[in-house]
């Protein structure tokens, strides 16, 4: 047994979890490279099960994502080069992502690779107590142009590069947009 993997067999799980985080930590989402998949909330959770294995969770951004198999691929390799095993990669459908766990980090770094972040409610959900009714669906605010920051946009499609984004353009500085669609 080399010190290495001494030291590995006494580290608790507190330790061990804080690695593992820490790795997962930089894993880039495969779509959108400047952003991790912790920071859009695509990774959940990280736990260690009584048997000693990690199990990672990660929730795609919808039900068909074809990046998950990827995102899980990447993970895998990110645990491996750490020597983190043995672990499980699981995906959870349930409860469904939604633009609310992207950190405010994330937004940033998307508006500075060109793609405008989610608008509307996102991170700032309504308090308990009040219960909402909505007949009509209220329109969210057009989003702002990432380039030049103005306001005066057009949806171009419902699609942009993924179905996760829609294609806008900018009215005043006439340049097309990627639009993280809110969910």
């Amino acid at each position: 047994m080399t010190t290495s993997t001494a030291l590995r067999a006494t580290e608790t799980t507190e330790t061990t979890l804080a690695r593992a985080w820490a790795v997962l930590e930089t894993v880039p989402d495969p779509e959108i490279p400047v952003v991790s998949i912790r920071e859009l909330g695509i990774l959940r959770d990280v736990r260690r099960d009584a048997d000693g294995t990690l199990e990672v969770v990660i929730t795609p951004t919808y039900s068909g994502c074809p990046a998950m198999s990827q995102i899980a691929e990447d993970v895998a390799h990110a645990l491996d080069a750490a020597e983190l095993k043995p672990y499980r990669i699981a995906t959870v459908l349930a409860p469904a992502w939604t633009t609310d766990w992207m950190t405010a980090d994330a937004r940033e770094k998307l508006r500075a690779y060109g793609i405008a972040p989610p608008t509307g409610n996102c991170g700032s959900p309504a308090p308990v107590q009040e219960k909402v009714m909505r007949f009509v669906p209220r329109a969210l605010p057009a989003p702002s142009c990432p380039r030049c920051g103005s306001a005066h946009t057009e949806r171009l499609a419902q699609f942009g590069s993924t179905a996760c984004k829609a294609l806008y353009r900018c009215l005043d500085c006439r340049e097309p947009f990627d639009y993280f669609k809110p969910y």
